[in-house]
């Protein structure tokens, strides 16, 4: 017989022709089963320009019967049971739990090992173009399929470059679109049908993916600053009607030891200001974030001092937009920040401050970090967009007042932050605002962020906020 398929790649690109009516759809994702179908989906995803992801699926295999399925879990927290088996096989509670418990660390150690702690999209009324480098049984797809619907997705489109056509009749009946390049019965195996079909290393998909990711990153940073204008606009306005609170502000460059590192930041004084908040800045941004920028300017208006700076040093700017690694570094964002905390608790013109940490994404893990570390020093947190999971071991520690803001349409960080906030033993709140994404770049729904945070602030920092050292801060500083 005729090899069909020269490798991996060449399948991807040449699925992706028969899907480009599915190509700059904004509302596409398309999701790769590891490992082999990562270098397959990468190439529809390049095609399509649509985002890239992965779908781990474990098989939660009957007692004694390892290949008899009695369900399966997936990523996104999805889990799938077939009561059949299970009440067929006698199965009790217990026994199932067993299984899941062990099938569930394997599928959070690949997990980890592969998304390095980047968070779980949203699929919620969206086209999911699910991927595999071929299909033998269908069982793992099929479990993809029947988890990803508990998630909400618009359609589920399987592509595939070959697999048996028994199965992808089967699969026609659960998935709303099948899309397969081959399907030669006798079938045997997926690398029959290969010219090459090596196997792949966790190595290999972790450069893939992180390639995909950071462009991905990048591209999203560069939206967040096309926002930049309209915020700009946003914040003349806001500083017009409050010019004469804008005219008693006094912003500074400064420098900031923190540990071995030496970083750069914006301070900004107003004359009375109630007390101190220092801004952690989410994945891959920096002191010069717009939207920061524009939650900071409304702090100011308020009374309230500000801290914009950078978590990671020019040279380690540099990688992190290589490789992307360092900004979900948790552990060095919270040294960094927890150092930055115990500089300015020296300084005269912050010494004596109530301090407020404000962390956006990843940097809301580092800021619960702090707060938890530095208890006597942080007296507010507000979180937007935040990540909190990321600071699991710390969550029963924070003992400052934390308030959490997700966007409406932000899913699977809302139900990161619903987690978070049931083991928080401080005084907490839950804000989602309606309409609004990951980014709060919707109209209006970054202003209500800067509302609720300057309340938040005002309220949790006001008192003792000003001190008699205020006189002293600006003649200190002359």
């Amino acid at each position: 017989m005729n090899v069909l398929i020269k490798d991996r790649v060449t399948a991807g690109q040449d699925l992706a022709q028969s899907l480009l009516k599915y190509r700059r759809r904004g509302m596409v994702i398309v999701l790769a089963l590891p490992r082999g179908g990562v270098p397959v989906a990468a190439e529809i995803a390049d095609e399509l320009q649509a985002p890239l992801d992965i779908v781990v699926v474990r098989k939660l295999g009957a007692p004694g019967q390892e290949e008899l399925a009695m369900g399966a879990i997936a990523s996104g927290g999805t889990r799938v049971l077939n009561q059949d088996v299970i009440s067929a096989l006698g199965v009790d509670d217990k026994a199932l739990e067993r299984v899941a418990a062990r099938e569930q660390a394997e599928l959070e150690r690949r997990m980890r090992t592969y998304r390095n702690g980047r968070p779980w999209p949203s699929i919620k009324g969206k086209s999911v173009i699910l991927v595999d480098d071929g299909i033998a049984t269908g069982a793992t797809m099929r479990a993809a399929i029947q988890a990803l619907r508990l998630q909400g997705p618009a359609k589920l489109i399987v592509a595939v470059p070959v697999a048996p056509p028994d199965v992808i009749v089967e699969l026609g009946r659960e998935a709303d679109e099948v899309v397969c390049l081959a399907t030669p019965s006798p079938f045997w195996a997926i690398g029959r049908w290969y010219s090459s079909f090596p196997q792949l290393s966790d190595e290999e998909v972790i450069r893939i993916l992180s390639e995909r990711w950071l462009e991905s990153d990048k591209a999203a940073t560069q939206q967040e600053q096309r926002g930049q204008a309209a915020d700009g606009l946003r914040m003349a306005r806001n500083k017009e009607a409050g010019k004469s609170s804008a005219q008693s502000l006094d912003a500074q460059h400064v420098t900031i030891r923190a540990g071995s590192a030496v970083l750069e930041g914006t301070l900004t004084l107003p004359r009375t200001a109630l007390g101190l908040v220092i801004f952690a800045h989410g994945s891959g941004s920096s002191r010069f974030s717009a939207r920061n920028r524009f939650v900071a300017s409304h702090l100011n208006e308020g009374g309230l001092a500000t801290l914009l700076f950078d978590l990671l040093t020019a040279r380690e700017q540099e990688i992190d937009e290589r490789t992307g690694e360092l900004r979900f570094d948790i552990g060095l964002l919270t040294r960094r920040l927890t150092g930055v905390l115990d500089y300015l608790n020296t300084e005269m013109s912050t010494r004596g401050r109530s301090v407020g940490l404000f962390g956006a994404s990843t940097g809301a893990a580092a800021a619960l970090n702090a707060a938890a570390e530095r208890p006597q020093l942080v007296k507010a947190v507000v979180s937007r967009g935040g990540r909190p999971d990321l600071a699991q071991a710390s969550l029963a520690l924070v003992m400052a007042p934390t308030l959490l803001i997700v966007g409406g349409l932000d899913e699977t960080v809302i139900g990161l932050n619903q987690q978070a906030a049931a083991q928080l033993p401080c005084e907490h709140r839950l804000e989602i605002v309606p309409g609004a994404s990951h980014l709060f770049e919707e109209p209006g729904t970054l202003e209500t962020v800067a509302q609720l945070a300057r309340e938040w602030f005002e309220r949790h920092l006001g008192e003792g906020g000003a001190t008699a050292e205020t006189g002293a801060l600006h003649r200190g500083r002359k």
